[in-house]
């Protein structure tokens, strides 16, 4: 008789709240250091907050990993209860997160970690074809084997409308955000999927709804094998309206069976502040 499978993952992979709940996905939470204080991601802090402690300090907050013992703790009662875990990590190149689980993975038995090479939802669609694996039936190693195969068909990108929040990390110079923002440069930041690092991509310019309507364009005719089965709208906090002409845009293509609405956690939200929006799908 196959063990029962649970399917856990990082907090990063920004998967909304009915989902998780849905397939009792299990999420440990990244650490969000704010001023003298620790947070654990999406649990005691949200973006929002990361946004107001922004504007009055002008300071970002850091991220630390999950340590091996919290992972331990987090696998080891469903272990103990004779379930196998896939977890799924978030990209090795953005935390040393998937090292510690897969240190921790060697202390328990039946625990199968996989390095998503992503974040976000890109991590996220992985964490849904796990959970629709285990729901069939499958077993832990086999959907671990099939997850790893998947990683380099997923596609993350964001727009980012201000470079501000890139400025404020180190990421581009003080005169590269001031010039961007003057000209209303608007960057797509590109997840390479072998690794999980973010690299900057194409270039667009002009008002928010213009560039949308562009960047969507860009994204469908990019490849020419789009999985259809679903695609995120991933965004880090923006006004319903913006939202909903994203989501037309995307929904006027007849392209995607199903498209799923998140809100970015506070790891995408640190880099790149608020407005950053995405598409993110997976190809065939």
């Amino acid at each position: 008789m196959s063990k029962k499978v649970i399917i856990s993952a990082d907090s990063t992979c920004d998967l909304p709240s009915e989902l998780i709940k849905k397939y009792s996905i299990v999420l440990t939470p990244l650490h969000v250091v704010l001023g003298e204080d620790t947070y654990d991601d999406m649990v005691n802090i949200v973006p929002d907050d990361i946004y107001a402690h922004f504007d009055k300090t002008g300071q970002l907050p850091k991220t630390s990993a999950v340590n091996v013992q919290e992972y331990i703790d987090v696998f080891k009662p469903y272990v103990e209860e004779g379930c196998e875990i896939v977890h799924i990590g978030l990209g090795h190149a953005l935390s040393t997160s998937f090292q510690h689980a897969k240190i921790a993975a060697q202390e328990l038995e039946g625990v199968y970690p996989v390095d998503s090479k992503n974040l976000s939802s890109g991590s996220g669609l992985l964490v849904l074809e796990a959970a629709e694996m285990a729901a069939s039936g499958m077993n832990a190693a086999q959907i671990a084997e099939n997850i790893a195969a998947m990683t380099d068909k997923v596609r993350c990108n964001f727009v980012v409308d201000k470079l501000t929040y890139l400025r404020a990390g180190g990421r581009c110079s003080a005169l590269a955000a001031m010039g961007a923002n003057l000209l209303n440069i608007k960057p797509c930041i590109e997840v390479d999927n072998k690794d999980g690092s973010m690299a900057v991509g194409k270039k667009y310019r002009g008002k928010l709804s213009k560039v949308l309507c562009q960047y969507v364009d860009n994204k469908m005719i990019e490849f020419n094998n789009i999985s259809k089965k679903r695609a995120f709208i991933t965004h880090a906090g923006i006004p319903q309206e913006t939202l909903s002409e994203l989501k037309g845009l995307v929904e006027k293509k007849n392209y995607f069976d199903e498209i799923l609405i998140a809100k970015a956690g506070c790891t995408i939200s640190s880099h790149c502040g608020p407005y950053t929006m995405g598409l993110i799908f997976m190809t065939e």
